[in-house]
């Protein structure tokens, strides 16, 4: 990952998607291998980090957030349960919903690739000063969270869903 900085020219050749779709690639073979131990990989990582959050979403919530189809998504948490990372248990604000809950070795796992998906972070975004990196994930949580949610899987160029 010791890319050279693109000069002015070549920076105004790459459009807003191409630039995207790179940066897109390049977390992802990097986050593939970071958390290659989790049964879903980089997918099972963000289901997991939403189960950590403070509120405890149900299935469909948190497929609807992170653009996995149910029916996958239901797969995706039935690897997770099988390998004792998270439990589910009854919605209290619709029982017929389950929540995704993390159990302590799903903690303790998620805490460990935290770290990893951390380091493949500061990987990609290795080409700027900390202080614009910071800038640059700040400004995409406040895109991110003001767009609509996107299938990963429907990214032309993003294989490996």
């Amino acid at each position: 990952m010791t890319e050279t900085a693109a000069t002015p020219t070549e920076q105004a050749s790459i459009d807003f998607g191409q630039a995207l779709g790179s940066i897109l690639r390049s977390y992802l073979d990097n986050a593939r291998d970071a958390v290659s131990d989790l049964p879903g990989g980089p997918r099972a990582y963000q289901v997991m980090s939403v189960a950590n959050g403070d509120e405890c979403s149900n299935q469909v919530t948190i497929a609807t957030r992170l653009g996995i189809d149910r029916t996958v998504m239901t797969y995706l948490v039935d690897d997770l349960e099988k390998a004792g990372l998270v439990t589910r248990r009854p919605d209290p604000a619709d029982r017929r919903s389950r929540q995704v809950v993390l159990t302590a070795k799903g903690t303790k796992t998620f805490a460990a690739a935290s770290k990893r998906i951390a380091d493949v972070e500061r990987a990609v975004l290795g080409n700027l000063p900390d202080e614009d990196a910071d800038t640059f994930r700040q400004l995409l949580l406040r895109v991110a969270a003001a767009g609509p949610v996107v299938e990963a899987c429907d990214v032309p160029g993003v294989a490996d869903c």
